[in-house]
């Protein structure tokens, strides 16, 4: 509006309130404020689309932070124990037991988890679990959860040496006996009659693969041999659509090289999708003193691709992972 307009409109108000009103307008356009809405509604527009992108990147995060509480809860709970700590050679079974319910319920909740084959698991001595290794393995939190509830025993795990230089995490990594892989103290572990959980993939495994699931093993045996040295079962594990919770940018060549010359695993993870979870438990593969490393080594790459040939579709959907929540569907359908 020109200085005349606003001029011919004060002259023209015949009434307080028609003055107020031209007052009003003369100001918006003295102030530019026509401009700020169009400025608004580009920024609301620009929400609207970015939104989506940064929720998918802050989920992945939540996960840490739930990591983070649990460190959080142990530490409390250690202060709160010091005096009983010299009378109690079980000091954690309360804190194990407790984080086990949070994350149970959490995997209930926000995937609708279920574990088929859990009886396969013993209630006494040693097993070694073998499992895919998902961008950030949360199923198999889940799983470590439903042993110390169902079975009222913990799972020992072999993780990458990163995991014990993050900060904070030791306290976590040592209640719940996870160790960086050595096979002497692998097999030490299982002699001593515990399960041990490993995922021969690892961090490859987790950055590197898709939603066609492939096995990124390489020629690794080693699992294989501590499972000889320690004469146990191997058990195949394998959770249906963990692909579609998260997935990892680490297809893209740049965070392929960065792993490849530096050991970084620094592929960035988004998702956190609340898609159905079915953790798959397989027959268990006898101790066999006929065979060697390389040949169980195999044997068990085939029982748990035959997992994900049986339970998963490929390519993996997170819409369809999404409506599983709700149906059942099966492979063939």
């Amino acid at each position: 509006m020109s200085d005349s307009g606003n001029q011919s409109c004060l002259s023209g108000a015949e009434d307080s309130v028609s003055f107020l009103v031209c007052v009003f307008h003369a100001w918006e356009e003295w102030a530019g404020l026509g401009q700020i809405e169009d400025y608004l509604s580009i920024l609301e527009y620009l929400l609207w689309v970015f939104t989506p992108l940064v929720v998918v990147f802050i989920l992945p995060f939540l996960i840490v932070i739930l990591l983070y509480l649990s460190i959080l809860f142990l530490h409390v709970y250690k202060r709160k124990n010091q005096l009983r700590e010299a009378y109690s050679n079980n000091l954690w079974d309360g804190a194990r037991k407790t984080l086990a319910a949070l994350w149970d319920g959490h995997g209930a909740i926000w995937h609708g988890y279920e574990i088929h084959g859990m009886e396969k698991i013993p209630d006494q001595g040693a097993a070694l679990i073998v499992y895919y290794h998902g961008a950030i393995p949360i199923d198999y939190y889940y799983f470590l959860a439903n042993v110390i509830i169902q079975k009222g025993r913990t799972c020992h795990s072999v993780a990458d040496h990163f995991l014990f230089k993050i900060p904070g995490f030791k306290l976590l990594l040592e209640v719940f006996s996870v160790i960086h892989g050595p096979q002497e103290e692998c097999v030490r572990a299982l002699r001593s009659g515990h399960l041990l959980g490993i995922s021969p993939g690892g961090v490859r495994e987790a950055l590197f693969s898709d939603e066609t699931y492939p096995l990124l093993w390489g020629k690794r045996k080693g699992f294989a041999q501590v499972a000889i040295d320690s004469q146990v079962p191997i058990i195949p594990m394998f959770t249906q659509n963990v692909r579609e919770g998260f997935r990892s940018l680490g297809t893209l060549k740049f965070f392929r090289w960065l792993y490849e010359r530096f050991r970084l695993p620094v592929a960035p993870v988004y998702g956190g999708f609340p898609v159905k979870f079915r953790t798959f438990l397989g027959d268990p593969i006898s101790y066999d003193p006929n065979i060697n490393a390389v040949e169980l080594a195999e044997k068990v790459r085939q029982a748990v691709q035959s997992l994900i040939d049986e339970h998963q579709q490929i390519p993996g959907n997170v819409l369809r992972a999404l409506l599983e929540r709700f149906h059942t569907r099966h492979k063939d359908q």
